[in-house]
Formats: structure tokens, C-alpha cells, sequence
């Protein structure tokens, strides 16, 4: 007789397979072809692909392949369903919200095995996660939808949304953007993966049993030539989801069109065990960080970074653990790992796994498209396996010494989506967690997600963020004003002031600097010249940006510190009133040093009050959502108001924890030169304030392309919007720009400089039994 201990110790299984014959049954009534899901109507099918059972190569359904006329259908047809469903009661659009959720659940084993037969995951991944978070996601969005006008008074919609989801998660990924979508009051056009397009059609029963208008959603099928017509029509906001290699792509394309633009992209996130680790739980946790559908995932963790105290027991516990991890029919309920989505994605997989230095651990899986588990050992930092996302079971190992070298190898990528650190001294786990340049931060955990948790990614991994209240801000129009009014530029004439000649240098790094190039110009008011300024180029800014980057330490200072020192700065500024008023009116700009201060003072209340969030998750425990500096900032000024809208800018990057390279207005540039010697005056950290002259038309290329900037802002007249926007696709780098509107700068509207300022890190800490 077996008995249940010696069960456990074998793992012994039998098969479990989950019945497939509603999802064949529904496939079988739709004949097995589709067509698009346009203005609340199937389309007939048109020219078609077949989607396939990666896990026996079967053909499931023949699915059409969308043109640039059926995309421009589906956007005409949600441009004109928009206007109606944005101006519906907010509590009508949060009943059809309720009703696609209670839609979901109560087909929730069809889209489930539909799911799995289409993408290969093990069916306990599709019916315990996919199918229930989303479900989670209408039910959390349609309370977002109904207290829209109580949380977002005024706010207005984008419009129509495209939107374009990968293979990994197909419906998951379809209810984190359509949902927050529709509950602002958007339409979308969705296009689902070329390889696991079926759960998005059925998806389309649920909109129309729930009473979505028609156009409100719209669904469109097909490979990456139907991505492409999706960007280039006329569409007002794009959400993706994808690789980051697309993803320069798009924001390439996207640039200088004036569109709401959210990038979720790759990852390699390291997976952090400490010596104090419970190691079995950790290892535990790898099991669910990178097989988790077979670690095709963009947030797996696929880097193991392990104290060398514990490695070698790790390593042994982890190997132990991994050929026990079955591998087989997605359809059996006791199956760990299913298969692989495509065999395009294996052949990938093994290609990277041939390029590796370390040593392969494998463990079993049947032929065909599957991959065993994989354990990488021996690796260095640079091997591709550290640095290159795979994207399928594979994880590489290496080990670490101190706490701060863990930090290093944790943060040496240019990928920032995720992160897992493991230790039971609450001290190096919540010191550990923020420190890790990612979105999101597992504390003693992996893969924790829920629709009220802002998920995201840093540097490359992508901006913008889904779920949540960060994530609604990303399908509201942000405010916009009236066109650019041209600045009136003065001509010089005359000698100039006399007396010993004064050219302003720039200011970098705390002092005063001559430009590179040894070239100055003059600059001129309405009664002819009143001095020179040096203009700067690219070593010029190369300096002032390695100036910011070494005064990071700024971003580690207190909210309180630093609203002290911008006090310190209004104060200072303020006593020299008359004299910056002068200059102003010298220069021919319409401006006043007091309302500059009065804007720095205000800034100075915000540094400590922009506060995180504690999310309303379901697990025993907290995720908090904490506003991170961005880092350093390259902001273009402003031509109208110039002082006051060099110190909004100054303001809001240092109350923020940021340090800036500013560029200064061309027709006032003196009024920013003068500036530095406040900052000197004020106990401003050399470094965290840098100040350029010269012309924004030549500068922006290299700004937006410059590696060592997190991100650009622009509040210029010289029409370089869309160049900061391509250029910024090199490292995917945040930016804000104008867009040719003007901008109130005596507002007190600080939510777009908090938004452009700060990025969103979730860190999940979950405790208790």
C-alpha cells in the first residue's frame, strides 16, 4: 500500500486532462474561420492564417488577416461610437464594465481551455489566473468608471485608443487596456497577437451579451502589417505591449503626432536571495518567477543573484527542485509546464541558450514544442544570458558578496520592469526593494499582480503604467493650450552696454564654465544689445550631464531637506527682486521676479507632500505605490515668462528629487545666467542645477539622444517636439513636450510636472500566515 508521504517524496502523478469540447463546440459554431469584430458586427472572414495548438501542431481556426481598410473601419467605427459612450452617466458605463466581468466569470472554463488549447500554458494557469485577473480588472475599472467624475472632475477621455497585445497573455493583456480604456470613457481598436488571437474574438461574444455600444470596442485581427496600420492611423492614443525592440520602433513612428503613447516592453529582472533567506521558500519562488508559462514572461525572473554564503546549498535545493517540474499536455491539471507558444519561440530560445558561456542544467520534457526547465550556472555578467532578455524557461545564476554589490549586478541592465528580493531581516528587504531601478518589486515573493497595482516598467522596460489610479491617467487627455504665439526677437544694434565686457558663462557642476567652442552671441532688447552669452554644444552638455549624474545623491535626500533649500532659493531670489526685474524688462520679456519666487516657494511645499499610495490588494499584506525621481532631467525652456517658467521647471524637478541640465530661453537667456548666482547662494549641491546657453534647435537631438538623460522636457517655441520624441527611442527616455501649445505659467497646476517628474515603483510586501 502507497502511502501519502512516500507520494510526496516521488511526485508521482496521474494525468488530469481538463475536457475540451465547449471550446471545440464554439469553435465549430463559428465554422472554424473569423473575421474582424467591427461596429458591434462579425465581419465575414476575409484572406486568412491559421492559428495553431502549439502543443500538437494542430490547426484550431482559420483567422483573417487585417488590412489597412479594415483597421480604417474599425477606427471610424469607434470614432463614431466615442463621443456617445464618453457622455454616457458614469454609473451607465460602469454597469456594462460590471457586466463584462460577471460575462467572463461565467464562461470562465470555455475562455480558460480556449486559452490554453491557443497558447500552449498549462490550463491551471489559464483558469486560476489569466481568466480571474481578468475579471478582476472590469470589476476593479467599472468602480473606477463609476466615481470618473468624482476622481478626475473635468478630465476628458483621449478618444480612440489603439491597442496591441502580445501572445504571452492574450485575454489578461486585452482587459488591462481595455478595461481602464472604457472606464475613462474611451473606444478601442484591439489587435490580439498573430499566434493567440482566439480568446479576444470570444471576448467579443462578452461585449455584446454585456451591451457595449457598438464601436465601442472593436477587435482586428492579423500579423505585424496590421500592427503597423493600427500606429499610422488616425488613432489619439496607442497602448502596447511587446519587446522593446518594437517598441523604439513605435516611438519613432509616434513622434511629433500629438498622441497618448504607453510602452510596456522587456525585461530581466533579477531575483535577489540574501544568506538570512528562508531558502526553501526562495527556491519555491524561482519555480514561480521563471516556469511561470514557461518564462515567457516579461516580468519573469530570469536573473538569480545569490549571497555566496548560500549559493552552492541553493544551487543543490534548486536543481533538486527543478526535476521535479513536470512538463507536458497543457490541457492536464497536474501539469507544471506546458508548451512553448510557437516553435519559432523555441528555435530562439535554444539559439540563445547556444550562445552561453555558462553550464546548462535541463530538465525533462517531452518532444515536440517543449522546453524542460533550464538552470545557466557559471555565467559572468556580460554573458548574453545576464543581459539579453529569453523569454522561455531559462534562468542564469551568479552570486554576490555584499548587499551593495547585489544592488549593482541587480541594477547592471537596461532593463528595468521587475524585481524579487528575498531575506527575513525586514531591514535589508525594505532597504534592498526601493533601491532597484524597477517598476515593480516583489518583497519575499514573485508574479504578485492585482488591477489596483500600478504595473510598469523603468529605463527600457518602457513608461506609462496599467492598473490602478497611475494606470487611468494614461487614458485621460492631459490639459492642452492655445497654439505657440511667436516671441518677439529683438535685433541687435549698437555697441552694447559699455565698460568691461561681461560675457555670461554657463554653469556646470556648481561653477561657472566657459562653452567648448569658444563661441558666444549677443543678446538683445528692445533698446539694442544688453549682453552675451557663450553658446553651447554637445561636450558642453556631455559636461553638464555628467555633472547631474554625479549628484545622485540629491535623489536620496529628504522631501524635507530639499523643500529647506528651495525656500532657502525663493527667499533668495526674491530679495534680488528689482534687480532680476531689470533684466527682464532688458531683455523684452514680460515677466516678474515675484511671481518667480512665489512659484519656487510653492514648489518648495510640494517636496514633501508628494505622497505614495497603499493599494487596496487582495493579499495578506501591503503593496505600496511610491513616486521615484526619474532622474536626470533635460528640460528646453520657456520663451514667454521666462523666469517664472525656469523656476516651475527648477521647482518641480528638485521638489521631486531630480537634478536638471536646463537650457535657457534664447531671447532671455541672461535671466537664467543670472540665476546661478542664487543657486550658489542657497546651498543648491553642485550638480543638481545645470545651466546651458544656446539654441534649442541644435541642442534637442542631442539631449533626447544622450544616454545619461532619463528624460527631456521642452516648453520651447523652436518646434522640437517630434525630434526629442525620435530621438528619445535610442533608450526609450521619458518625455513631456509642447507640442506647439502654450502653457499658463502662473498656474498652480502641479499634477503634469508630479506625472513627468516621477515614475511609479510598486513594492509588494506581503506578511502574516
Amino acid at each position: 500500500m502507497t502511502r501519502v508521504a512516500e507520494i510526496f517524496e516521488s511526485m508521482d502523478w496521474g494525468p488530469a486532462p481538463e475536457g475540451r469540447g465547449e471550446a471545440d463546440a464554439w469553435l465549430d459554431g463559428h465554422g472554424r474561420a473569423f473575421g474582424h469584430y467591427i461596429g458591434g458586427k462579425r465581419q465575414s472572414p476575409g484572406a486568412t492564417f491559421a492559428t495553431l495548438n502549439p502543443a500538437d501542431g494542430t490547426e484550431l481556426a482559420q483567422v483573417t488577416q487585417g488590412s489597412e481598410a479594415d483597421v480604417a473601419a474599425a477606427v471610424k467605427a469607434a470614432r463614431k461610437a466615442q463621443a456617445g459612450w464618453a457622455a454616457a452617466p458614469d454609473h451607465a458605463r460602469a454597469e456594462v464594465l460590471y457586466a463584462i466581468a460577471r460575462g467572463l466569470q461565467k464562461h470562465s472554463r470555455l475562455f480558460a481551455v480556449l486559452e490554453t488549447l491557443d497558447s500552449g500554458k498549462p490550463i491551471r494557469e489559464s483558469r486560476d489566473i489569466d481568466v480571474a485577473l481578468a475579471a478582476r480588472h472590469f470589476y476593479h475599472h467599472a468602480g473606477h468608471a463609476a466615481l470618473r467624475g468624482e476622481t478626475h472632475p473635468g478630465a476628458e477621455p483621449w478618444g480612440v485608443c489603439g491597442q496591441i497585445v502580445p501572445w504571452n497573455f492574450p485575454l489578461l493583456m486585452l482587459a488591462w487596456k481595455i478595461a481602464p480604456a472604457l472606464a475613462m470613457g474611451n473606444a478601442v481598436v484591439l489587435k490580439p497577437a498573430e499566434w493567440t488571437p482566439l480568446t479576444a474574438l470570444l471576448f467579443a461574444d462578452v461585449c455584446e451579451m454585456a451591451g457595449v455600444p457598438p464601436g465601442v470596442v472593436n477587435i482586428v485581427t492579423g500579423d505585424g502589417a496590421t500592427g503597423a496600420a493600427l500606429v499610422a492611423a488616425e488613432i489619439d492614443k496607442l497602448a502596447f505591449t511587446g519587446s522593446t525592440e518594437v517598441g523604439r520602433i513605435l516611438r519613432r513612428e509616434t513622434a511629433g503626432r500629438a498622441m497618448g503613447l504607453t510602452l510596456e516592453l522587456g525585461g530581466k529582472s533579477p531575483y535577489v536571495v540574501f544568506e538570512d533567506a528562508d531558502i526553501d521558500g526562495a527556491v519555491e519562488g524561482v519555480v514561480d518567477a521563471i516556469w511561470f508559462n514557461g518564462g515567457q514572461v516579461c516580468c519573469a525572473g530570469s536573473r538569480l543573484l545569490v549571497q555566496e554564503g548560500v549559493a552552492e546549498a541553493f544551487e543543490r535545493k534548486l536543481l533538486a527542485r527543478m526535476a521535479k517540474v513536470r512538463v507536458g499536455d497543457p490541457l492536464d491539471k497536474a501539469v507544471d509546464m506546458g508548451a512553448l507558444v510557437h516553435t519559432e519561440q523555441k528555435a530562439r530560445i535554444e539559439a540563445m541558450l547556444a550562445r552561453t558561456g555558462g553550464t546548462i542544467h535541463r530538465g525533462t520534457a517531452p518532444e515536440g514544442c517543449f522546453l524542460p526547465p533550464v538552470l545557466v550556472t557559471d555565467v559572468h555578467s556580460a554573458d548574453p544570458l545576464m543581459q539579453e532578455e529569453v523569454f522561455g524557461p531559462v534562468i542564469a545564476m551568479t552570486t554576490f558578496r555584499t548587499p551593495a554589490e547585489a544592488m549593482m549586478l541587480a541594477n547592471d541592465t537596461t532593463y528595468g520592469l521587475a524585481a524579487s528580493v528575498w531575506s527575513q531581516d525586514i531591514d535589508v528587504a525594505l532597504d534592498t526593494a526601493p533601491r532597484i531601478d524597477a517598476g515593480i518589486v516583489w518583497v519575499n515573493g514573485t508574479n504578485m499582480m492585482d488591477a489596483a497595482a500600478p504595473f510598469g516598467g523603468m529605463k527600457e522596460s518602457g513608461f506609462g503604467r496599467e492598473g490602478g489610479m497611475a494606470g487611468l491617467a494614461s487614458y485621460l487627455r492631459p490639459a492642452s493650450g492655445a497654439a505657440l504665439k511667436p516671441v518677439k526677437r529683438h535685433v541687435a544694434k549698437g555697441d552694447g552696454p559699455g565698460g568691461i565686457d561681461r560675457t555670461a558663462k554657463m554653469y556646470v557642476g556648481g561653477k561657472q564654465a566657459r562653452p567648448d567652442g569658444g563661441y558666444s552671441r549677443t543678446v538683445a532688447g528692445p533698446k539694442g544689445i544688453v549682453g552675451e552669452v557663450g553658446v553651447a554644444n554637445r561636450k558642453d552638455l556631455r559636461n553638464a550631464v555628467e555633472a547631474a549624474r554625479g549628484a545622485a545623491s540629491w535623489s536620496r535626500t529628504t522631501g524635507h531637506l530639499r523643500a529647506q533649500i528651495l525656500y532657502y532659493l525663493a527667499e533668495n531670489l526674491a530679495a534680488r527682486g528689482a534687480e532680476f526685474d531689470a533684466r527682464l524688462v532688458a531683455q523684452g520679456a514680460t515677466d516678474a521676479a515675484e511671481d518667480a519666487a512665489r512659484h519656487l516657494f510653492r514648489w518648495a511645499a510640494w517636496a514633501d507632500k508628494h505622497d505614495g499610495r497603499t493599494l487596496g490588494v487582495p493579499i495578506g499584506g501591503l503593496a505600496l505605490a511610491l513616486n521615484r525621481p526619474v532622474g536626470v532631467i533635460g528640460a528646453f525652456a520657456s520663451e514667454a515668462r521666462p523666469l517664472t517658467a525656469m523656476a516651475q521647471v527648477i521647482g518641480a524637478a528638485l521638489a521631486t528629487g531630480n537634478r536638471l541640465v536646463l537650457v535657457a530661453p534664447e531671447t532671455a537667456p541672461l535671466s537664467a545666467t543670472d540665476l546661478y548666482q542664487v543657486l550658489d547662494t542657497s546651498d543648491v549641491p553642485g550638480g543638481v542645477v545645470n545651466i546651458l546657453t544656446g539654441e534649442h534647435a541644435v541642442l534637442a537631438p542631442q539631449m533626447a539622444g544622450h544616454l545619461g538623460v532619463d528624460a527631456v522636457w521642452s516648453f520651447s517655441d523652436a518646434g522640437i517636439s517630434d525630434v526629442i520624441e525620435r530621438e528619445s527611442a535610442a533608450d526609450l527616455k521619458r518625455t513631456w513636450v509642447n507640442d506647439g501649445r502654450a502653457r499658463d505659467w502662473q498656474a498652480t497646476d502641479a499634477a503634469p510636472f508630479l506625472a513627468a517628474a516621477t515614475e511609479v515603483q510598486t513594492v509588494w510586501v506581503p506578511f502574516g500566515v
